[in-house]
């Protein structure tokens, strides 16, 4: 065992981290309370808390506490130990495989549409609303809490995240950890780390340097942790840098517990661990649903690993230590979950996601002012993407049965995993349209029959096409086309009648072959339960139109820095055998993530002087806003001072966003995001906003000296409205600065 391990093993049931729990109690009390429980428990008793079942999977001689769901840890009565329930619970409490039926939940909009609002506040309080329905179903802990970034546009799993920058994603993510945890039980924060794509994923090894890494992928989870006090990690199925990352020493021992004083614990994600003592000794705490994995490791394995000296005694009642240390922290253990499900007020619990889906939508596109639509509208013709019926959800082991059961279910052909489904919420946008408009005719077609769909766009004097994007966990989509017939459809109805509005329900960003003959372009993303009451407010103007981009929307996907996914044109050899795919003990294959490096997204596209469809941060409003001159002051010269004013005829919400523009390794000037504001005003409002510029964005990664460096200088400060439109900037003088990383 290396010196650095044979530390943290010592060193790690004495960490102290401040302001780790939502407990009243001060930090100490929480690890004295800990380690009194581990002291009491015998080797037998710590080893039952590092191994958990997978209900769905194991019902036979299930426990009378457990729930068929996701995980389960049985607890240990005599020293007040609760078992652990576990649900998915990225968007909602989910219901795995449809395994109860009659349980409905709410769902919340999807991860992007929340990083949408660029609203903390908002993040906090949809985290609250599910958290509090898991505590009423008996749920005490959510696999919730996705930080990774958006590094490739078509990774199926990209609508369950928070975008594409470090700083926003760890924000939103954060808040809603944090919310979730007010209700005083746990949530993850997941998948630890660079996991980026699902093509491949438990086989393909993330190759990128230990800087890019720590300045993207590691500090949006860095700061998502300082913000929300996750009570566990879960570290993901691909390797990084030819490491499984459940066994990964750099991320889980050096950089997790080692420089950010972490002091939960890691689980595994299902079917994520391959060895007993290495896994251990790199710091992985818990291995979940081990049923999926190819032995039980840290069962009777783990025993032996202990008694022929391959793993020391002091590191399992570390292991256990953590995960009790992190059930008195969230106050669980004072707050124990009912034993019988208690009463939710679903329409309360809808208005939050209809709240966060109607601020998280985006007006990409508003010629001659289409939108919002008037009371004036005598007909509008409504067309596609089930609109009639509800709102489209994203796949995978995230999606919330609703309440009243599904609107439509397809099971898509070919279908990587066993939980695929198309799902749409009873959710209708037709239905609120005609509810929010009695005086207009207003007519539904599928747009199956393109003739049929532009017939009935010529005879309204408006048509609104909803088109959408079915993304899911396990599958990547090849292209960033919209499926089947839309664009076609779309280029239809648009030559048919002037006054067009496309409204899309996708997983992320999608290509407009068809933008110039589209006057209008609302993103909705997946918009959640009450996604077809949100979607008719904000074309309304019931509601501003203030949701920005959390990602940049390619012209095509040559612009990216992967213009093909790495594995998806090499699932089978020339023996006709699968190489890459979902499956253990496959072909690896290595994604080459330091051609972008720590500039994802706009960083790339700014890096590479293209120019996208639409940049992060951008997003329209139905009224208009002015900045005064920004000025720099505060104790340490890193707050940004300025007015907004609202100088248009509505109330209206902006987010003004400011960037750094700072040099790289190679010389080369990026901006980086370093704060914003969300300012909601009214006709004539103004208000004065003061931003403060996060440091760590200012700095890079010295691999050498092991700090954050912020080289001295004049750096240029830019108040913008997104991350390609400065409006005014101002010079930052610095002082060079190292700080821990």
């Amino acid at each position: 065992m290396s010196q650095r391990k044979l530390k943290l093993v010592s060193a790690a049931v004495a960490v102290v981290v401040s302001n780790m729990s939502n407990a009243q109690a001060p930090v100490q009390s929480v690890d004295a309370r800990a380690m009194s429980i581990v002291d009491r428990l015998t080797l037998d008793e710590q080893l039952s808390l590092l191994r958990g079942l997978f209900p769905a999977f194991q019902r036979k001689d299930l426990p009378a506490d457990a729930l068929i769901s996701a995980g389960y840890v049985p607890g240990i009565e005599r020293v007040g130990m609760p078992s652990l329930r576990e649900s998915d619970a990225g968007l909602g409490v989910a219901n795995l495989l449809n395994m109860r039926p009659n349980d409905g939940a709410t769902a919340l909009p999807s991860g992007l549409s929340t990083a949408s609002t660029w609203d903390p506040a908002l993040a906090f309080q949809g985290g609250a609303m599910i958290g509090s329905e898991a505590r009423a179903k008996g749920f005490n802990v959510l696999l919730a809490g996705g930080a990774n970034l958006v590094r490739d546009p078509r990774n199926g799993r990209n609508f369950e995240y928070a975008g594409e920058d470090p700083l926003l994603s760890g924000v939103i993510v954060g808040n809603a950890i944090a919310g979730i945890q007010s209700n005083h039980i746990l949530s993850t924060i997941k998948h630890f780390a660079v996991n980026n794509q699902e093509t491949g994923r438990n086989v393909l090894s993330a190759k990128i340097s230990e800087d890019a890494m720590r300045e993207s992928d590691l500090l949006a989870f860095q700061i998502a942790i300082e913000t929300g006090k996750p009570a566990a990690v879960m570290c993901g199925y691909n390797k990084v840098n030819g490491v499984y990352a459940c066994e990964n020493d750099f991320l889980i021992n050096q950089v997790l517990k080692g420089d950010w004083k972490y002091p939960g614990w890691v689980q595994s994600d299902w079917g994520a661990v391959h060895s007993s003592a290495p896994a251990a000794l790199a710091g992985l705490d818990h291995q979940s649903g081990y049923i999926l994995d190819p032995k039980p490791f840290f069962g009777p394995l783990l025993k032996e690993a202990v008694a022929n000296g391959q793993v020391p005694a002091q590191r399992i009642r570390d292991m256990s230590f953590r995960i009790v240390r992190s059930v008195v922290a969230t106050g669980l253990l004072d707050h124990p979950v009912a034993p019988t499900a208690q009463p939710i007020d679903y329409s309360a619990n809808a208005a939050v996601s209809g709240r966060t889906a109607a601020a998280g939508m985006v007006l990409l596109r508003n010629e001659k002012d289409i939108l919002p639509i008037t009371d004036q509208v005598k007909s509008i013709a409504v067309i596609g993407a089930h609109a009639d019926i509800g709102v489209l959800s994203g796949g995978g082991s995230s999606q919330v049965r609703p309440v009243g059961g599904p609107a439509l279910e397809i099971k898509p052909a070919g279908a990587v995993a066993a939980f695929s489904r198309i799902t749409y919420f009873p959710s209708s946008p037709l239905k609120a349209l005609v509810q929010r408009f009695p005086a207009a005719k207003i007519t539904y077609i599928s747009g199956d029959d393109i003739d049929a769909a532009t017939d009935l766009a010529k005879g309204s004097e408006l048509a609104i096409v909803f088109a959408d994007q079915w993304t899911a966990e396990s599958e990547d989509v090849p292209t960033l086309n919209l499926p089947g017939k839309q664009n076609e459809l779309i280029q239809a109805v648009a030559s048919a009648n002037k006054k067009t509005v496309v409204v899309l329900e996708t997983g992320g960003p999608v290509l407009m072959p068809w933008i110039d003959s589209v006057p209008a372009i609302l993103e909705a993303w997946y918009p959640g339960s009450e996604g077809g009451k949100a979607i008719a407010g904000v074309l309304a103007g019931d509601v501003d139109a203030s949701g920005r981009l959390p990602v940049t929307f390619p012209k095509s996907e040559a612009q990216l820095p992967r213009p093909t996914i790495p594995g998806l044109a090499a699932k089978t050899n020339s023996k006709g055998e699968t190489t890459y795919g979902l499956t253990a003990g496959l072909k690896s294959f290595d994604v080459d993530y330091d051609i972008e490096g720590s500039d994802v997204g706009y960083r790339w596209f700014e890096r590479e002087k293209i120019k996208p469809l639409f940049p992060f941060g951008f997003g329209l409003s139905y009224t208009r806003f002015t900045y005064g001159r920004p000025t720099l002051g505060g104790e340490d010269g890193l707050t940004l001072t300025f007015s907004v004013k609202n100088v248009g005829r509505r109330t209206g919400i902006d987010t003004p966003q400011v960037y750094v523009a700072v040099p790289n390794r190679e010389g080369k000037t990026v901006s980086r995001l370093a704060g914003w504001a969300r300012v909601a005003l009214e006709p004539g409002e103004s208000r004065v906003v003061k931003v403060r510029l996060e440091p760590r964005v200012l700095a890079n990664l010295d691999k050498e000296l092991h700090k954050w460096v912020i080289k001295g200088g004049r750096y240029q400060v830019s108040l913008s409205r997104s991350s390609a439109s400065p409006l005014s900037q101002v010079t930052l003088g610095l002082k060079p600065l190292t700080m821990s990383p």
